[in-house]
């Protein structure tokens, strides 16, 4: 997989308040069902919720049947609307002169995301959006008072559209929709590239495939998909891109193991460690398994794959499977290596510290992440990477090595942690690797609502054919 979002990008889920809301009277093919689910699972971001673990709450309290009709549509617009959440919510203070009750306000948010975002018009027409966010306000009793407000912010909204979107521009969170700590961090941080940077994160993050090594190639591959009439490119040394996405049991060979979803940076992990066979390896923070399934596609290894949770621990085992290959996963902290590694006569030739972090390098494929993370977070989060990394040196046998990585675009958890370790371990020979990776997008409107460019961050060392998240990447020799 991409990423480690469940333990990474937000605090434990909590069930959304909506779901105790009165029945909702509407058909599950309507999008006024949709907008009204949507609304539910914006409303427990607001409360803490993970994206992911708020919708599936909302799919399990929906009536049996009414969450399979509606899945695909309220993803959809829950994921849009976490990418204008601050511009939509900048519009209801905006247009509204007393807040309305929370689900009333999420309800529009998810369509004012609708109408602010051009590319979703293609898919939902302005006036079917008002009508059905009315129908869906309409459809609750505890609600229905508030339909005439919802119609006339609608309406308004439409009507002054450009004007609205303009006056937007001069508040640095409704243009960029990212907290403001956010934006003041990435233009401290990448002052030549913040933009950019920030643009990439409100784009919809490309469908990338690793083409296991042991299976196939990845010209063979592409043969594979042009035989399927499935337009894609190269994207990585084994990254093959979709220029549509489509559901995985819809891709030639993903359910045999050929094919596994990854974005491209983070295929870096596994080829940077230059495992051979034989080798004994250690995949620390590893849930769900993708740089572990990857690693044992490149070499035949003694792999140890460790995760601290044991329900992201069984996708582990289940990824693996599906591809065909074997791993000893453990349960235990990378911290704590006393409890789970007692075979301190075998350290390891390779440990991939994949370690937990704040996941600002990958918003686009979890915009929620934004909205969840706290700038307190950051210092809490470089004490626990140092913690782990200081328990996981000692591991490393005389000439081998720890690749440190994470999937943000802080340098606090990236340069600056390399610096750390560096001068703290007088062991430790920093040797070649990518570095900080920005996220590169093919085409990101630097102003979302105005959809111009405003530049790239700099090419690396991912290509200049790559379309890939934020990572940060430090490798250790242990001399």
């Amino acid at each position: 997989m991409t990423s480690k979002p469940s333990s990474r990008s937000a605090p434990a889920s909590t069930r959304p308040r909506e779901s105790r809301l009165s029945i909702l009277h509407l058909a599950p093919e309507s999008l006024g069902f949709a907008l009204d689910c949507a609304g539910q699972a914006v409303g427990a971001v607001r409360l803490g919720a993970a994206l992911p673990a708020a919708l599936q709450s909302v799919f399990v309290s929906a009536p049996e049947g009414n969450a399979a009709a509606a899945r695909g549509a309220v993803q959809d617009i829950a994921y849009r609307t976490m990418r204008r959440l601050a511009t939509a919510e900048w519009l209801i203070a905006r247009l509204v002169k007393k807040a309305p009750p929370p689900h009333v306000g999420h309800v529009l948010a998810c369509a004012l995301a609708l109408l602010v975002d051009d590319e979703a018009s293609a898919a939902y027409a302005p006036f079917t959006v008002v009508d059905q966010a009315v129908n869906a306000i309409g459809a609750r009793r505890e609600f229905a008072f508030a339909k005439g407000l919802v119609n006339a912010v609608l309406r308004n909204f439409l009507r002054e559209r450009e004007a609205l979107l303009s006056a937007a521009q001069a508040d640095e969170v409704a243009r960029w929709n990212y907290p403001a700590w956010w934006i003041d961090a990435v233009k401290g941080a990448w002052p030549d590239a913040w933009q950019a940077v920030l643009a990439s994160g409100n784009t919809q993050g490309p469908l990338t495939l690793r083409v296991n090594a042991r299976r196939s190639t990845v010209d063979a591959y592409l043969q594979v998909l042009q035989n399927h009439q499935i337009r894609a490119s190269q994207a990585g040394t084994y990254a093959v891109r979709l220029e549509t996405p489509m559901p995985v049991d819809r891709i030639p060979g993903f359910n045999d193991g050929v094919v596994s979803v990854q974005d491209a940076g983070a295929q870096l992990a596994a080829q940077l460690l230059g495992v051979r066979d034989g080798m004994r390896v250690l995949d620390a923070c590893a849930a769900p398994g993708g740089k572990t399934g990857h690693l044992l596609e490149l070499a035949n290894l003694q792999l140890v794959a460790l995760e601290s949770d044991p329900t992201r621990a069984r996708r582990i085992g289940e990824n693996l499977q599906r591809l065909k290959l074997d791993a000893e996963v453990r349960i235990g902290d990378a911290g704590v290596p006393a409890k789970w590694h007692d075979d301190i006569d075998q350290p390891f030739d390779r440990i991939l510290a994949d370690v937990p972090c704040s996941a600002s390098g990958i918003v686009r494929r979890h915009p929620d992440i934004r909205w969840l993370r706290r700038a307190s977070d950051i210092p809490a989060l470089v004490a626990e990477q140092r913690r782990i990394l200081a328990a996981l040196w000692p591991l490393v046998k005389p000439g081998g090595e720890l690749l440190y990585v994470t999937c943000s675009i802080f340098p606090e958890e990236g340069e600056l942690q390399a610096q750390w370790f560096g001068d703290k371990y007088q062991d430790a020979v920093r040797l070649d690797a990518p570095g900080q990776l920005l996220p590169s997008v093919a085409r990101a409107p630097a102003d979302p609502s105005a959809g111009s460019y405003a530049g790239q961050p700099a090419e690396d060392s991912a290509g200049a054919n790559s379309d890939h998240d934020g990572f940060f990447y430090a490798r250790f020799q242990k001399r």
